[in-house]
């Protein structure tokens, strides 16, 4: 089947209004997916293994960066798994970037490609709310090792990466500071890394769970966590 040595991974918090649609979308494209319900109040997992996807439970909570871990360390178990992507529950990826992205690594030297808000010329309908534009690009500044990477958009969370990479990721940081901690990983490890200009779907439903203050302020602290890193 085409596609069948690649693995979606999927982390899952409280979107069961939304989960089941997003992995059977992907599903038409990606047959493999692994979705990790990272301790749910809502129904989650059921709409998870309705979808047909592959179902590995947190108890508790214990925040994306496990979740992605726990996902990929399932994947890379799997017979004939030769390559991997980290894909949102909440929608705002898009499958067809997954799709450009994978013939990208198929074919080019790299271990990894990740998305980019950023890689292409701003245009009057751009979707990137101002604030999380400012938020990000503040980030990229802080972060030493984001600019040597060459990454405009280190908390893109659609990533697509090889065996090598898949078995040298080992977060340790739950919430919102791994997505510097994978950009430290990349770096520590040597990975040739490339972008990709990818397409974020915001939705009011993704707007309303991902886009507050808060949200904002724990990005700006990960990317201050970022600059103490070499």
């Amino acid at each position: 089947m085409e596609n069948n040595d690649t693995w979606l991974v999927i982390p899952c918090y409280n979107e069961g209004s939304v989960i089941q649609d997003v992995i059977e979308n992907a599903r038409k494209t990606f047959p493999n997916i692994v979705a990790v319900n990272d301790g749910s109040a809502d129904d989650s997992a059921e709409r998870i293994h309705a979808a047909g996807a592959h179902l590995v439970n947190h108890p508790v909570n214990l925040g994306q960066g496990a979740a992605i871990q726990t996902g990929v360390e399932y994947a890379r178990m799997q017979p004939g798994a030769e390559y991997f992507v980290t894909f949102d529950a909440d929608g705002q990826h898009q499958v067809k970037d997954v799709v450009a992205m994978l013939e990208r690594l198929r074919t080019e030297p790299v271990d990894i490609i990740v998305g980019t808000r950023f890689g292409r010329p701003r245009k009057e309908d751009d979707q990137v709310p101002l604030i999380k534009r400012i938020v990000l690009k503040t980030v990229v500044m802080l972060s030493p090792r984001t600019r040597r990477l060459g990454l405009t958009d280190a908390h893109n969370g659609l990533r697509v990466f090889n065996k090598k990479a898949a078995m040298d990721l080992n977060l340790r940081m739950n919430g919102m500071s791994h997505a510097s901690e994978f950009v430290s990983i990349m770096d520590e490890k040597g990975w040739r890394v490339a972008e990709q200009s990818v397409d974020i779907l915001y939705t009011e439903y993704s707007m309303s769970k991902g886009q507050s203050l808060i949200n904002g302020v724990n990005i700006l602290a990960d990317g201050l966590l970022a600059r103490k890193l070499p």
